[in-house]
């Protein structure tokens, strides 16, 4: 069977992206191209504002697929606004390698715009993003913001979701059922979980440096310090659920000093700097229960929970998670409260910590045994699928 071009326009390199375009390569069905649209992300280090650092992955990003980096001539380069993308080469690049479809991630930034608007009626287009409607507005704002984006996905021939809350958001905008696929929101799971009982050992270790003792259990938090992750929420909480628990902030951000402040005079919390990828499935078996408490806005997913339930942990998350709805079996792999209330964190976090290390590694087991579902593998399988159903319409 005769391979079909498949053009993908993104802004960068990105650590769940990359092994899902690789494990594309080996379609039968699709001859593979990344147009990355950020050139300025070429070099390896960039400025995370999120994270309040300049961050390297040092995991490659780059290898096992063709990929090219398009001029962007934006006069201030970046994904955090709409101007911070233009790329007067882009689709003339696309026409040039021959694509017979294109999937752009992403439609805010001028260029993916455009690119939506240009090949639309040309070759198929495919569409990815995790919006949710879990962040509510006014109903004048509502309304407004409804009727832009049924212009934008108008533009759309299939619509790639990434889950439950991503997809009833796709209708929401107009899309029928038909343009509208799901390819779970994925991280590379066998990177999480393969050695598992050396990075078990590795864990224990690191928890001995803590003083953290065998049967103690550590509830975890790893991520930006932000106020939209809502950190100081869990702080809060621990801090009425007795010293016998440890917890753990890893991450750095806006919010460092004033929850290093706050947790100062107690010996049952600690902090950990930024951890980069390669050191990211031992962290998460420092803990046994991850949480994630964000009140948003804008937590579409919170892949932090995929990359725990693949190290075998029991995760907890608000409802504001986007995820949470798709990962978390309540009672049996996790937990989800209402997000921004404190009293609701705490009764949740007293029942988890009521199940002691043995029970949350039950638990965490069960969320392992499930995250084959948001696998590398089950992504890449559902993205070509989309695409060989938006093809078949031609």
């Amino acid at each position: 069977m005769q391979k079909r071009k498949l053009a993908v326009v993104t802004s960068h390199p990105i650590q769940y992206y990359a092994p899902v375009f690789r494990e594309l390569v080996q379609s039968d069905s699709l001859d593979l191209k990344v147009f990355y649209t950020w050139s300025q992300a070429a070099d390896k280090e960039q400025f995370d504002h999120g994270f309040g650092t300049a961050v390297a992955w040092d995991i490659p990003l780059l290898t096992g697929y063709a990929y090219t980096f398009v001029p962007n001539v934006s006069d201030r380069p970046g994904t955090d606004h709409f101007g911070g993308l233009k790329n007067p080469s882009l689709v003339r690049e696309i026409e040039n390698w021959g694509a017979e479809a294109v999937l752009v991630y992403g439609w805010y930034a001028h260029s993916h715009l455009s690119a939506l608007r240009y090949f639309k009626e040309r070759i198929p287009v495919l569409f990815r993003g995790d919006s949710t409607m879990l962040d509510t507005s006014s109903w004048w704002r509502s309304r407004l913001r409804r009727l832009f984006l049924r212009w934008v996905y108008s533009h759309v021939d299939m619509a790639i979701a990434v889950g439950s809350n991503s997809r009833d958001y796709f209708a929401w905008c107009g899309l029928r059922p038909e343009s509208i696929r799901i390819a779970p929101h994925s991280v590379d799971t066998q990177r999480f979980s393969a050695d598992a009982e050396a990075l078990e050992q590795r864990a224990a270790k690191w928890r001995l440096e803590y003083g953290i003792g065998p049967e103690t259990v550590v509830i975890l938090y790893a991520g930006k310090l932000q106020a939209k992750k809502d950190p100081e929420l869990l702080l809060q909480a621990s801090g009425t659920l007795g010293d016998n628990t440890h917890w753990l902030f890893v991450g750095s951000g806006e919010l460092e000093a004033t929850l290093k402040e706050r947790a100062a005079n107690r010996k049952n919390v600690h902090f950990l700097p930024f951890q980069n990828q390669s050191q990211m499935p031992v962290v998460y078996r420092i803990g046994d229960l991850f949480a994630l408490p964000s009140r948003g806005p804008g937590e579409t997913w919170g892949l932090a929970l995929n990359e725990a339930m693949a190290c075998g942990r029991a995760i907890l998350a608000s409802s504001k998670v986007g995820g949470a709805r798709d990962l978390i079996d309540s009672g049996v792999n996790g937990w989800i409260f209402e997000a921004g209330e404190l009293a609701a964190l705490t009764t949740t976090l007293r029942t988890a910590i009521g199940c002691g290390r043995s029970g949350l590694r039950s638990m965490g087991q069960a969320g392992l045994a499930r995250s084959h579902q948001w696998s590398t593998q089950t992504s890449a399988q559902c993205i070509e699928n989309a695409v060989a159903a938006a093809l078949s319409r031609v």
